[in-house]
């Protein structure tokens, strides 16, 4: 199964890029989350932010596959120890990437290699929208969306 989205940003790469990598980018745009690794192609990483284990709590995990600055950045990615225990059968793979076009950046989504009974498939489902509109929405405006949480 693959989850795929698209999003034409009124912004540069290297703004659109900030959004989802930095961790300012994130703590606004990933639920108050920040990526913890080196970027290095292998290395690990991990989203951290505030949730049920507190403020530490490991929401997703993987391994960095392919990171170039300001065009793809891609993960394998598997939910955090307080969601569920490891599972290597349920690791997928998150591709995003990112193209000029016009004044604009086109930021393309693949969330992929995802088994139909996938236990996360519906969240992800949902939560790819909001994270890709808060994205768009911080880049065009310097303001994040409430989502009422």
């Amino acid at each position: 199964m693959e989850l795929k989205y698209v999003f034409y940003i009124d912004g540069t790469r290297e703004q659109v890029w900030d959004a989802f990598v930095s961790p300012e980018g994130t703590r606004k745009t990933f639920f108050n989350c920040v990526i913890r690794s080196t970027f290095e192609v292998g290395a690990p990483y991990e989203y951290v932010g505030p949730g049920a284990d507190g403020d530490e709590t490991v929401h997703v995990f993987g391994k960095i596959l392919q990171h170039e600055p300001h065009h793809v950045f891609s993960y394998t990615e598997n939910a955090g120890p307080s969601y569920r225990e490891y599972d290597a059968e349920l690791d997928t793979r998150v591709t995003f990437t990112l193209e000029t076009v016009g004044t604009c950046t086109k930021l393309t989504l693949v969330n992929d290699q995802i088994k139909d009974d996938h236990p996360s498939l519906q969240n992800a489902e949902s939560s790819w929208w909001m994270i890709l509109s808060n994205i768009k929405t911080l880049v065009e405006t310097g303001k994040t969306l409430d989502f009422g949480w």
